[in-house]
């Protein structure tokens, strides 16, 4: 797994397009966010500014990147080419994406510590590292199902957008306008318990027990996501 993960480092690096897409704008977009904090939080809280970075890094680094090299890996053959060694399919899948799911960890810490030494200190950070993880862990699983519908790299760029752009379009819903009303929907939709979970981890003011209660809403979709994944994943290209 880690050889399969030290090659897939290289790729990631020698690929400009995923170098931007996965690094160089979710730095971009969060400096923005820190930089205008005040306003920010103003419109929303800085928990909110906190859940835009997150899913920022998760949406268009993480889970864009992950389908990308999966459909890419695909389509040259090489999934193809691993599954004939002495490796399993799942230490195939994480070896392929573990590279960019450091990556990923690496720069959500990295922002999230700026952040405070700019804003000051979250309220629970074993809380927001939960929210982080659970964060993470879903957006692989999306990631998973939707390179099973994902023919080629450049596919990749139409089948990722109804998970990228909805996922920040639900963090901005719940971080502006909270889950008061509409609450049910709000944490079943994908990215909106762990933006009230990030909420509750920057902002304070609710109890442990209730916060930890919406780690179930996102987990669950990791299952939704690996379930799906295990019936339409390809590890070949169509003929």
């Amino acid at each position: 797994m880690l050889s399969i993960a030290l090659s897939e480092l290289v790729q990631l690096f020698r690929n400009r397009l995923v170098l931007v897409t996965s690094l160089i704008m979710p730095v971009a977009v969060s400096a923005v966010f820190i930089y205008q904090h005040e306003g920010f939080a103003a419109l929303g809280s800085l928990g909110y500014i906190a859940a835009v970075v997150m899913f920022t890094v998760g949406a268009f680094g993480l889970y864009t990147t992950a389908v990308t090299t999966l459909a890419s890996r695909r389509q040259n053959l090489f999934l193809k080419r691993l599954r004939s060694t002495a490796a399993g399919d799942s230490a195939i899948l994480c070896g392929l994406l573990l590279p960019i799911t450091v990556i990923s960890l690496v720069q959500v810490a990295v922002i999230m510590t700026v952040l405070a030494v700019v804003t000051g200190e979250p309220d629970n950070v074993f809380l927001l590292a939960a929210a982080v993880l659970s964060m993470v862990t879903m957006m692989l699983g999306l990631g998973l199902a939707t390179a099973g519908v994902t023919d080629s790299p450049e596919h990749a760029q139409v089948t990722t957008l109804p998970i990228s752009l909805g996922t920040i379009a639900v963090v901005s819903w719940v971080g502006i306008s909270g889950t008061e009303e509409l609450t049910l929907l709000k944490r079943l939709l994908p990215g909106g318990s762990a933006t009230e979970l990030v909420l509750n981890a920057w902002n304070g003011g609710a109890s442990l027990a209730d916060s930890l209660i919406l780690l179930a809403p996102t987990l669950s979709w990791v299952v939704v996501a690996v379930a799906l994944a295990s019936r339409i994943f390809r590890w070949e290209p169509r003929r």
